[in-house]
């Protein structure tokens, strides 16, 4: 009882401190701030999942009750995951749809757009890889973008202005053909000595120090179809069936911690991409990351919650208390709470899905989001909403608000077909408190695609066809 009542004063005085903090900071500073990893660029506009504890939080101040639209551009294709340096520039690593049937993903373009009104500046095609040219590079330390192509390299990407205009040019590349074979990489991250950590579609992990490149292969049948997530002395990898903890000693081998097997259902959901869980792991909790956190693919969905350094439970809860529901989305985390959006019954371009059919074929996107806080031993939900989510949203710890594109209330009849809105929705109550209209689906279908929250509140995110400045 004790234990629980210092818990509710803590939670209290951090609710206190979160307002005040709010009265009187005003708008987001206008300058990206260093996240004090090596290797790694400005806090919270370098990695697709906000940090490296894959928080999808950002400590800056989004555009909230004075949104407005302010500026787009024609991106060619869907902008998977944009970065922001310290320049202000956003860098975005984009695709184009080819012609065929089935329709295919042609290779992926690095976009550099002008921070002001949103014109591209430079493009730099690569070499096709995995999974949407494979969104989880990250932005390093000298604003180049770290991504793997289809040549079997991880690139490091530059961008410079010259006399004829901007420029985007590979300034580093390093060879990981012979660890990788004909498998494609599926995320990379860097860790807090340094090191690139990277992962592929069939099971390798792997990692980078200088030039020396080494790696392990996880058992046979397991694939990963999302990001890794770092903490000082350890990276959580989470494949179709189970959760790791890894790390690697001064021959870089990465080796396992811990390994918990969870349920990964008897087929992959309709409005998920792979057969099994969709989220990546989410550090959060005492110290940090002391936790880590998945949703499972069971009939029912549940969240996990375990203690990162061992693997022992800490608590477990069903992730939605409706049914018919689960998550390709990175869960958001604050302090000793998680909120999770559903993406049950989204419709994803066929050519992005794998692991066999959906059972059921299809659903209606009726969308839904859900907070929960924890305590060891304990899971509580504190409320549940049904926004329709068409974006992966970012939770702002500035503002208290969660910032996304959605739908309005569902209606029979195509998903593609109707207005985009911005919505920004109370961490606190659940409820949705900004509704703009700033774009008209399919032209502007949002594609669960992630945004990213500029340090001057802008939210830059990426569209079927378009780049969106969402702008307080």
């Amino acid at each position: 009882m004790l234990k629980s009542n210092s818990r509710r004063v803590a939670a209290v005085l951090t609710t206190v401190a979160t307002a005040a903090a709010l009265l009187f900071t005003g708008v987001g500073s206008a300058s990206a701030e260093p996240s004090g990893v090596p290797g790694l660029g400005p806090a919270w506009t370098s990695l697709m999942h906000g940090d490296l504890e894959s928080t999808d939080s950002t400590g800056y101040r989004g555009p909230g009750r004075s949104a407005k639209l302010a500026a787009s551009t024609v991106s060619g294709g869907p902008c998977a995951a944009t970065f922001i340096g310290r320049d202000g520039h956003p860098v975005s690593l984009c695709t184009n749809y080819v012609a065929g049937n089935p329709p295919q993903f042609a290779a992926p373009v690095v976009t550099l757009f002008d921070k002001s009104n949103a014109t591209i500046l430079a493009r730099l095609p690569l070499a096709k890889g995995g999974l949407l040219g494979g969104v989880y590079g990250y932005l390093d330390d000298r604003d180049r973008v770290v991504v793997a192509d289809g040549s079997g390299a991880v690139l490091k990407v530059a961008h410079r202005r010259t006399s004829a205009g901007w420029q985007l040019y590979v300034s580093e590349r390093i060879d990981i053909s012979k660890q990788l074979g004909n498998d494609a990489v599926t995320g990379l991250a860097p860790d807090h000595t340094g090191r690139i950590w990277w992962i592929t579609t069939r099971g390798i992990v792997g990692t980078i120090t200088g030039k020396r490149v080494v790696a392990t292969h996880l058992p046979r049948g397991e694939e990963l179809g999302n990001g890794l997530s770092v903490r000082p002395g350890g990276v959580s990898v989470l494949t179709t069936h189970a959760l790791y903890e890894m790390w690697a000693g001064s021959d870089g081998v990465p080796k396992t911690v811990w390994r918990n097997a969870y349920d990964r259902g008897p087929a992959r959901k309709p409005g998920q991409l792979t057969w099994g869980s969709g989220t990546t792991p989410s550090y959060f909790g005492p110290g940090g990351s002391d936790w880590v956190a998945i949703v499972d693919n069971a009939r029912v969905p549940r969240l996990h919650v375990f203690r990162s350094g061992d693997g022992s439970p800490v608590c477990s809860i069903r992730a939605f208390p409706t049914a018919n529901q689960g998550t390709e989305n990175s869960p958001m985390v604050w302090g000793d709470s998680i909120v999770i959006p559903s993406t049950y019954g989204f419709q994803y371009p066929p050519m992005a899905e794998s692991g066999g059919p959906a059972s059921p074929g299809g659903a209606p996107f009726l969308g839904a989001m859900t907070r929960i806080d924890v305590e060891p031993g304990k899971c509580t939900r504190v409320w549940e909403s049904r926004d329709r989510m068409a974006t992966l949203p970012r939770l702002s710890t500035r503002d208290g608000l969660i910032h996304a594109l959605g739908y309005g209330p569902y209606r029979p009849g195509p998903q593609q077909l109707g207005p985009v809105n911005y919505v920004a929705t109370d961490f606190r109550t659940g409820r949705r408190v900004v509704t703009r209209e700033v774009g008209f689906a399919p032209l502007d279908e949002p594609l669960q695609l992630t945004g990213m929250i500029a340090p001057d509140g802008a939210l830059w995110q990426g569209t079927f066809t378009r780049m969106l400045k969402i702008a307080p």
